[in-house]
């Protein structure tokens, strides 16, 4: 069997370790403590660009003396090694900065994105147990009371303004070497689940080395050559791992883009001489139909990863066509596989379209069934992945750690199969769940707020096809007398979660929703109404 040039069974340099009571395969030589890589790339190229936010530049020697700024602040009011800390912020220089930090200080950063709503990074900071919040400027009035957090002690605003406690600019400290080993926890990102309760999935450095690895040698990344374009969100795992941290491996730059605008982007290719990035299939379609790129030959541009929705056919070929120089590599992983878990490579693209690739050179990707009893190529079934670089469980929550990574593997809840090659192909994604654009929104959450508002009697959340974005969330929505308007209910909605979990659509009824011979609600036939129907947006 022919295989791309980054894969083989046995790349060289691999071991078998054991780690979080698993056997696993892991690359011998890797970074043991990320905090410690940073600085390392900080040494070896420090006059090198770091992060390029608009027209502020950071070398790494800037970057680290600063986050030495901020680590000193912070140990001043008592935090210590271990202690949570949110980042509540949009994609910003000194929102890296403060990532940084915690890494270098071993502070444990709990990522927030900046679309959140109150109350969500209130569960969020409770649940994680964050003594300490870095919150952007312009999020610092929607903090929630101390009252509401009784853990939280101390808010730092991104800049130097405001009530709350500052990292002055030219404040510096005493970097601390870091301490712990490769198991030792640096991240919680909060992944929603099917029973709408976001869930902290624990990242370790051992498990960051491993991702950063894996992107490095699959997309045969080079030292102090690289320039990524973050559009996506760095509170994602995608813009945390494939992004800042492997180019902070390879002594790469980080491009800022604030908010994804098409033609900016495609600016920002040009001007900064970009040569990868990590997109959504949505942001290169609005790229293609802005006209900016008929303009503009990128000679740098080599590696146009994506994942998080599948690349039309179509796209894949006018892209090709516009670019012919760019490799497109599609990604498929989550927060519990801290990324990657396959690689689909550019020369598949078309070939094997309908893959998400080979699994990654530590992974196990196997078919099982309800028992978890492992099918034979080709048989369909539900997708658990193994690895270092799969998280050793969700924050205090043991049950459910034993339900889903309790063979060692994570259960993912993705349907596909494996063909005799070895592709790995998704089938359906984990019920319920809507892609709208490379953001997940799980139906039960959005559900169960709808029917808070008294004019609801039931409601069920679908997807609506988009050619653009791939899914809209679209709510059928059973109705008390005294019925709300799809308007009412948007704005109620809209106040408490995320704006892209917001239903766009409406299908107001005073009939109840069809359920089966057991009582659940029937989504097969709401998603054929919802595609038959096509309503305009409300908004």
């Amino acid at each position: 069997m022919s295989r791309p040039g980054w894969w083989t069974r046995d790349p060289g340099g691999l071991t078998t370790e054991t780690h979080f009571g698993r056997t696993l395969t892991c690359f011998a030589e890797r970074p043991r403590n990320i905090g410690a890589m940073l600085g390392a790339t900080g040494a070896r190229h420090p006059d090198g660009d770091a992060v390029i936010d608009g027209t502020r530049r950071l070398s790494y020697a800037e970057l680290l003396r600063r986050t030495e700024g901020m680590v000193g602040a912070m140990h001043r009011v008592g935090l210590a090694r271990g202690d949570r800390v949110g980042i509540w912020s949009g994609n910003r220089w000194e929102a890296i900065a403060a990532v940084v930090a915690c890494l270098r200080a071993e502070f444990v950063a709990v990522p927030l994105g900046h679309r959140l709503q109150t109350d969500e990074v209130d569960y969020m900071l409770n649940d994680s147990g964050a003594r300490a919040l870095i919150v952007d400027d312009a999020l610092a009035a929607r903090v929630p009371g101390k009252r509401r957090l009784p853990d939280l002690r101390h808010v730092f605003p991104m800049t130097d303004k405001g009530d709350h406690e500052t990292f002055a600019s030219a404040a510096t400290g005493e970097p601390v070497p870091p301490l712990g080993d490769e198991e030792t926890l640096t991240f919680l990102m909060y992944t929603s689940g099917t029973t709408g309760r976001p869930k902290g999935a624990m990242i370790t450095h051992f498990n960051l080395a491993h991702s950063v690895l894996h992107y490095i040698r699959a997309m045969r990344l080079s030292d102090k050559v690289e320039r990524t374009l973050l559009a996506v969100p760095f509170t994602h795992i995608t813009g945390l791992v494939a992004q800042i941290l492997t180019m902070f491996a390879c002594a790469g730059a980080v491009v800022v883009q604030r908010e994804f605008k098409a033609n900016a982007a495609v600016r920002l290719l040009g001007d900064e001489r970009v040569t990868h990035t990590v997109m959504v299939p949505a942001m290169y379609n609005l790229m293609l139909r802005s006209g900016g790129l008929d303009a503009a030959p990128l000679p740098h541009f080599r590696i146009g990863a994506y994942g998080g929705a599948p690349m039309p056919p179509a796209l894949i070929q006018e892209i090709h066509r516009r670019l012919p120089g760019l490799e497109l590599v599609n990604a498929y992983g989550s927060t519990e596989t801290t990324s990657p878990a396959t690689l689909l490579p550019a020369a598949d693209a078309v070939r094997r379209r309908d893959s998400v690739g080979l699994p990654m050179h530590c992974a196990e990707v196997r078919v099982c069934d309800d028992e978890g009893r492992e099918l034979p190529p080709g048989s369909v079934g539900e997708l658990r992945i193994g690895g270092p670089m799969v998280v050793p469980g969700y924050w205090n929550l043991p049950g459910v750690n034993r339900d889903t990574f309790g063979d060692g593997s994570w259960r993912s809840g993705d349907i596909g199969r494996i063909d005799a090659d070895g592709y790995v192909e998704v089938l359906d994604r984990s019920k319920d769940m809507i892609n709208r654009a490379g953001y997940k929104v799980y139906s039960a959450e959005v559900e169960g707020l709808l029917v808070q508002h008294t004019g609801v009697v039931e409601a069920a959340v679908v997807a609506r096809p988009c050619p653009v974005l791939g899914e809209r969330v679209h709510a059928f929505v059973t109705v008390a007398s005294d019925q709300p308007t799809a308007q009412e209910l948007t704005h109620f909605v809209a106040a408490r979660i995320a704006d892209y979990k917001v239903p766009e659509t409406f299908t107001l009824q005073a009939e109840p929703l069809p359920r089966n011979a057991n009582g659940k609600i029937v989504k097969s036939s709401l998603r054929a109404r919802a595609l038959a129907e096509i309503p305009e947006p409300v908004r």
